[in-house]
């Protein structure tokens, strides 16, 4: 029974880590377009560095994804380490101040809650896309 659920894990969650990674990539190219190089003029040199790679390693995911790839499981997670680790340490000091300005849908709760479905998923994705103690599909129909 198991064995049958990791195909289709990977089917479903791939297009959700497809969508996610898909609008980060496009929040972050609208910050590029709104600032320039500049976007996130104001924060750390590292986060700074950070958000603007993720330009190149959000669409990366995607298509490591849609392509099956098992290193998208774990480039996926850690990518999305870096994002929470840098979006929360760039909103920390105003969440103190504000913490009910963060409870709304959008923004770094949203961040948050699909880091953390990322982070909860790499695993049996990485399982899904590789194979690994699933049974191949001739074995799991039924005989006659």
């Amino acid at each position: 029974m198991r064995a049958m659920r990791a195909p289709a894990m990977g089917g479903w969650t791939r297009w959700i880590w497809a969508v996610g990674f898909a609008e980060g990539t496009a929040v972050h190219a609208w910050y590029l377009l709104q600032g320039g190089l500049h976007a996130y003029r104001g924060e750390p040199p590292v986060v700074q560095l950070w958000f603007q790679a993720l330009l190149l390693l959000d669409p990366l995911v995607v298509l490591l994804a849609l392509r099956r790839a098992p290193a998208a499981a774990w480039l996926g997670a850690v990518v999305m380490l870096g994002d929470l680790a840098a979006n929360w340490w760039v909103c920390w000091a105003d969440l103190l101040r504000h913490p009910a300005a963060y409870a709304r849908p959008y923004g770094l709760s949203a961040i948050t809650a699909f880091g953390l479905f990322v982070l909860v998923t790499a695993v049996p994705l990485r399982r899904a896309f590789t194979g690994s103690g699933v049974l191949p599909r001739e074995a799991a129909r039924p005989v006659g």
